[in-house]
């Protein structure tokens, strides 16, 4: 009885802001790594996801929304990050809400090598009914050349099984890369910056500054009688002073929710005590500036 080689290889999310790319790379993974909100352009990094599994290695890389609108010194450098992460995976998922397929996915898929094998995820199928969720996927398939296509529901965890079961094909066969505990390549610094980041989205809404962006000024870890506790110094930076009432709030209501919060979903995460203190710092312009971009962890 012949063994099936181990697999292992990388695999990209791509397409347009909000189509639920995050929340498919945390169902994918098993666990909460990438933050997500209803608001366009939540992912602004580049972001590995592991699942390990006896016969497979799956690395994810969740990539921003391809921005094919705004001209931004940001926006261009996530869209050369997107395109950096083509450079070095063996295949590619666009990721698509269902009913919707247009000139951005036609125009995101010319962005990709000929050789490039692309599996179109269809994902929020729950909101279209049967009989106009067939015929979509008949039209779509006639539109690109996809390896697979795989109808999913990311949010409700359906369809996430098939996904991984047609992804396995397209990884090469070799050894694993991470170690089997280890679900993602980024850092506890990360994560603590990304949690704040999302409950700027959840807080704030539709009021929340564009150039709103957070880095971790100080991450300690002291060792106390029951346990570890982290002490986290964060900064949230803004572009405008005019920017600062709306993240702040009357007497720091909002900024108090907003830490409360993330200092809870830390806790969660890392297993330990979180001591957060949160600070607002203005940076005028930098979402135009691209040194200030990249010195802000971008790109």
């Amino acid at each position: 009885m012949s063994v099936e080689p181990h697999r292992c290889g990388t695999i990209a999310l791509i397409g347009r802001p909000n189509v639920g790319k995050s929340t498919l790379l945390n169902a994918l993974i098993g666990t909460k790594l990438s933050i997500t909100s209803r608001k366009p352009q939540t992912t602004r990094h580049r972001i590995r996801g592991v699942l390990t599994r006896a016969d497979a290695q799956f690395i994810f890389v969740d990539t921003p929304g391809f921005q094919t609108r705004h001209k931004s010194a940001l926006n261009r450098v996530m869209n050369r990050s997107i395109r950096a992460a083509l450079d070095d995976v063996d295949a590619a998922m666009l990721v698509v809400e269902a009913g919707v397929f247009g000139e951005d996915e036609l125009t995101l898929l010319k962005q990709l090598p000929e050789s490039m094998r692309v599996l179109l995820a269809v994902n929020k199928i729950d909101r279209l009914s049967r009989d106009d969720l067939v015929p979509f996927l008949a039209e779509t398939a006639k539109l690109a050349t996809f390896a697979e296509i795989v109808p999913i529901s990311a949010q409700r965890k359906k369809g996430i099984g098939e996904l991984l079961l047609a992804l396995k094909h397209y990884l090469p066969e070799k050894d694993a890369t991470f170690d089997q505990e280890q679900y993602t390549d980024r850092n506890e610094r990360f994560i603590a910056a990304e949690l704040v980041r999302e409950k700027l989205f959840r807080f704030l809404g539709d009021e929340l500054p564009y150039g709103a962006s957070v880095i971790i000024d100080k991450f300690e870890e002291v060792e106390k009688r029951n346990g570890m506790l982290r002490r986290i110094f964060a900064s949230i930076v803004l572009e405008k002073e005019s920017h600062k009432a709306i993240v702040v709030g009357e007497k720091a209501s909002k900024l108090k929710e907003i830490s409360r919060a993330a200092r809870l979903d830390m806790e969660r995460q890392f297993g330990d005590k979180v001591y957060l203190e949160l600070w607002v710092k203005i940076r005028n312009g930098w979402t135009d500036d691209e040194a200030a971009v990249r010195r802000l962890g971008y790109g």
